[in-house]
This record gives C-alpha cells, structure tokens and sequence, in this order.
C-alpha cells in the first residue's frame, strides 16, 4: 500500500508494483502529473510549468498540423495521452498522432488507450526540457517496445530535434520522417530557431512558404 505521507521521488524511475503504481495514479496529489510504467518500474514526471517547453509544444503541434494538411495527409493530434497495456507499460507522452489507416483507430469518449485493443501511435513526442537523458534513454526502449513507429525528441534548451525510426523493438536516427513523407527535421529545427526570434504567427508563415513551394 503507498500512502502520500511519505514523499515520493518523482522525474526519476522507482521500482514499483503494478498496483501500487496504480494507486499513484489515482493520488489526487499528483492529478497534473503524467505517469510512465516500464520494467517493473514507475515514473512519475511533474508537468513542465514554464515559457520555453510550453512554446515549443506550442509551435510543433502546429507545425505538424499544418504540414499534414498542407499534403493531404490524414492526421488526430493527441496531447497528453495515455497509453496503457495493463499489469506492463504505460507511457502518457506530451504529443501522439495516428496517421494513415490508423487515424480515426481510437473512438470518442476512450479515456486510456488500451493497447492491448488499440494500435499504438505513429508518432509519439516528448518535448525535453529538463528530462533529456531519460527521454533518449529509458523512454525510447519503452516506445520501442509499445510498438511506436517513430519518436521525437524537442530538445528544449539546445533548440534540436532528435528523431528515431522505430522498427523490431529497435530505432534508429533518421532526419527526414517516414510516418509524414518528406518531412525533413531540419526544416522543424529552423522553425524552432526562427521562434527564439520572431513570434509564433511569423514562424507559421514561413513554414507556409516553406511546405507550399515544395
């Protein structure tokens, strides 16, 4: 049994019981928190509270938003997700999308994805601000495993993206995307850059300019 008396490390890895993590879960002492399950082990991750992580969130989703319209791609965005194959993993990463075939897979009115009945996510995003090692560490062997088809890394504090072709519980590095052809990262790293700059309205139009003369 885990009572909130005790404090709990968070933003690490803790070995843990299925059930207990659980109960975490339900602990309303960590209602804004987002919870990663794998091995055995729990992470509970407090929710970035700040203006670098919370505008870079900002201007992927709307990049990728708009590059998928742009080429008449089918595309549901999901933020702050969870994703859950019960009693083994659980992973409620800051953006999902299913793309293709899968888009319309999960209906309205599903609170946590079973995985064990749904596919998983095309795309999954963590955007990194203070959690960088253990993004491209632990998480990217729990996505692995989930099945994810590729993996993105926002690298806050150094203005990057690093991106991972997942495929036979491995990955790879890639630098154009294979879930939305085309799509080269190093156009998104610019965006981020020009946004350190210039509003979000100006990075928006030159991404226009960018997908619409290609």
């Amino acid at each position: 049994m885990i009572t909130t008396q005790a404090k709990l490390i968070t933003d690490t890895w803790i070995t843990i019981t299925w059930e207990n993590y659980l109960q975490l879960c339900d602990d309303p002492n960590y209602e804004k928190a987002r919870f990663y399950y794998y091995n055995e082990q729990g992470r509970i991750e407090m929710t970035p509270i700040g203006n670098d992580h919370s505008r870079d969130h900002s201007i992927i989703t709307y990049a990728i938003h708009l590059y998928a319209a742009l080429k008449g791609l089918y595309l549901n965005g999901n933020d702050n997700c969870s994703y859950r194959k019960a009693g083994k993993k659980e992973a409620q990463p800051d953006l999902s999308f299913y793309i293709g075939d899968n888009v319309n897979v999960i209906p309205y009115g599903t609170s946590i994805v079973d995985l064990n009945i749904y596919t998983p996510p095309n795309l999954v995003i963590e955007v990194s601000n203070t959690s960088l090692a253990d993004d491209k560490g632990e998480k990217r062997l729990l996505y692995e495993d989930l099945g994810v088809q590729e993996y993105w890394i926002i690298d806050v504090k150094n203005v990057n993206i690093i991106a991972f072709q997942m495929e036979e519980k491995g990955s790879r590095r890639i630098t154009q995307s294979q879930v939305l052809p085309d799509l080269e990262m190093s156009i998104l790293v610019e965006a981020l850059q020009k946004s350190r700059e210039s509003n979000h309205s100006e990075v928006s139009r030159w991404l226009l300019q960018q997908w619409q003369t290609n």
